[in-house]
């Protein structure tokens, strides 16, 4: 979101931009994730909207954004009690169809019908170009462990997380100033755990579950639970997304994923009720998901080094703050 953000801004304001993108397809924690039972959304489960320049950009991708009526979140005991109702009824919800991945691909359309997105492609590392010193060049693998060197760049901007902008710019000249500002981000990983239970669609076959589609949960291993086929343009399976607590992601980011997916479906079913076994059983360790310790402000841009940082990790962790983090640090180029 930050970085198709920035990047098409750029484009906008008349700018050459390449993007470089080390996943086969964009979006980061927007994701969406296939399976033979329907998608799941495994890292942004909604997004919220504050703010007007995000309004004014969802408007430009009509009918890719729908409001989800997720009025039965609820908070829950440690025992899958229900503790309070209604807290999502605050502001609207809003997710993208069919998949929350669905609006970053459609945003980075003129990218892509431009040839200057660059998939399946990881920079290693950022230096000053053998050609001219006043630019930048980047070295980059690819797929089959291809190499790359990209040059002529006047600026690069790093829409990643904090501690993969750490690495990257510890051997680049010109870079200590912008390292020291971000030595205080912390950034919690978790486990997303997701479960398909197409039995419940058989003849005869009563619903299962609890009444509500989606949950924060106060379980030691579980913080959020969301009933997928709930969301508009999902399809009717049963299925679910759980994501584990910041906390247990922590204690337990080394496991094997079978290990974690045992553990996670177990809380789940005290949670929910749900003792079915579920035909499909996935998982996705997010690293970077959560920010602890945000930057406090939206961007950081060295205009005489040519270097930006931008990403949610600025602001917070919402979908509108890596948006905003992103136009913010474009706007700061132009």
């Amino acid at each position: 979101m930050a970085a198709i953000t920035c990047a098409r801004t750029l484009v906008q304001a008349g700018h050459r931009v390449t993007v470089f993108e080390k996943s086969h397809t964009v979006g980061g924690r927007m994701a969406t994730r296939n399976s033979p039972f329907g998608t799941f959304d495994t890292g942004a489960q909604y997004f919220t909207v504050r703010d007007p320049r995000f309004v004014e950009a969802m408007q430009t991708t009509p009918n890719v954004c729908k409001r989800w009526s997720a009025n039965t979140v609820q908070v829950l005991d440690e025992h899958g009690r229900v503790a309070a109702a209604g807290l999502a009824a605050r502001e609207p919800h809003w997710v993208a169809v069919p998949g929350m991945s669905t609006l970053v691909r459609r945003w980075a359309q003129p990218l892509v019908a431009s040839q200057s997105l660059e998939l399946q492609t990881q920079v290693t590392a950022i230096e000053r170009d053998s050609l001219n010193k006043a630019q930048w060049q980047l070295r980059t693998l690819g797929t089959a462990d291809s190499s790359h060197v990209y040059g002529g760049f006047d600026a690069v901007v790093l829409a990643v997380p904090a501690e993969q902008a750490q690495a990257l710019l510890k051997d680049t000249p010109k870079a200590a100033a912008l390292l020291k500002k971000t030595s205080g981000v912390t950034v919690s990983p978790c486990w997303t755990l997701m479960l398909a239970f197409p039995q419940a669609m058989q003849p005869g076959m009563s619903a299962i579950g609890p009444q509500w589609n989606a949950a924060r949960s106060t379980h030691h291993r579980i913080a959020w639970l969301t009933r997928e086929s709930s969301k508009p343009g999902r399809g009717a399976v049963e299925r679910w997304t759980v994501q584990a607590s910041a906390e247990w992601s922590k204690e337990h980011l080394h496991d094997d994923p079978k290990r974690v997916e045992a553990k996670l479906t177990k809380a789940f079913a005290e949670v929910t009720g749900i003792r079915a076994e579920a035909s499909h059983t996935d998982s996705k360790r997010w690293l970077y998901a959560k920010t602890d310790q945000p930057l406090g402000k939206s961007h950081l841009w060295d205009a005489k080094a040519g270097l930006g940082l931008c990403g949610d990790w600025c602001l917070g962790h919402r979908v509108e703050n890596a948006f905003v983090s992103g136009l913010e640090l474009a706007l700061a180029i132009v």
